[in-house]
Parts: C-alpha cells; sequence; structure tokens
C-alpha cells in the first residue's frame, strides 16, 4: 500500500495552526486509522523538569505504565540515546524491550530532532510480528523530519 496520501496528510496537520499537542494528537490517530499493523501509537518528548528523561506524550491505543523513560531504558530510551531509527521485528528476541502489552510483537521508533537537538520520538507498536516494512519506516522517520518544525 502506498502511503503518499498519508504522508501529505501528516505535512498538512503539520504546517496548520493548531497546538504542537492537537498536532501530534492528530498525526497518532492519521497513523492509527491509515496502518492497520500500528496497534499503539505515540509521542514521547523529552521531560522538561528532567535531563535525560522522557514523557509520555498524545497516543492512540491502550494506557500504558510506562508514562516516564530514562534515556538508555527500552527501545525508546536506547533511541534517545543513540538518535537512530529502531525498528523491532520481534520484540521477544529484543534484549531492551520494556513490555507495554502482551500483545505487542513489534516496533518502531523515531527521533524527532530540532536541527542538532533530540525534543521527542515518535513510538509504534504493532500486534503483528515482522509489521515494519521499509515503507512504513520511511513514512515515519518523514513525518518525524516535518515534526521538527513545531518545536
Amino acid at each position: 500500500m502506498a502511503y503518499s496520501e498519508t504522508l501529505k496528510e501528516a505535512k498538512s496537520i503539520i504546517h496548520s495552526d493548531k497546538s504542537k499537542n492537537e498536532k501530534l494528537q492528530e498525526i497518532c490517530e492519521l497513523l492509527d486509522r491509515d496502518v492497520k499493523v500500528f496497534d499503539w501509537t505515540g509521542f514521547y518528548l523529552v521531560a522538561e523538569d528532567e535531563e535525560n528523561m522522557l514523557e509520555l506524550g498524545p497516543y492512540v491505543g491502550e494506557e500504558t505504565d510506562h508514562t516516564r523513560i530514562p534515556f538508555g531504558k527500552g527501545i525508546c530510551g536506547q533511541a534517545a540515546d543513540t538518535l537512530k531509527t529502531f525498528v523491532v521485528q520481534d520484540v521477544n528476541k529484543a534484549e531492551n524491550y520494556l513490555a507495554c502489552s502482551i500483545h505487542v510483537k513489534s516496533e518502531i521508533v523515531v527521533p524527532i530532532m530540532k536541527e542538532d537537538r533530540f525534543v521527542g520520538e515518535l513510538d509504534i507498536d504493532s500486534h503483528t510480528k515482522d509489521a515494519i516494512t521499509p515503507e512504513l519506516q520511511s513514512l515515519c522517520e518523514d513525518i518525524c523530519k516535518e515534526l521538527s518544525a513545531i518545536f
């Protein structure tokens, strides 16, 4: 499936007059709607009150106990530490995975950079093993590049 329309709609949301949180929430809802294998879509943002800490932002999906994640801990923390996209096709084989739900089988985490500064990340869980195709990775990375404009 081609996701060019999804990216186009994401760009429209990002460049709208809405607040940052409204934009992030709408991006979550868009990805949840358009990508069948995405079962939890959310953002972790750098905490304002503590260095090297991620704080849960807008999301769509089941509630999570992981509302604050230290840099380096879990896949989200690793992405924050390394500033690299992490794709885990089978979370049961990932040593550093923080279990959110027994249903999660694969995950992608994409850092969001504002120039050279890490500001947050897009975190997506799927109940399908091997769900993150190169096309989906590109879509998520392209959205995160666009998102740098709102931070």
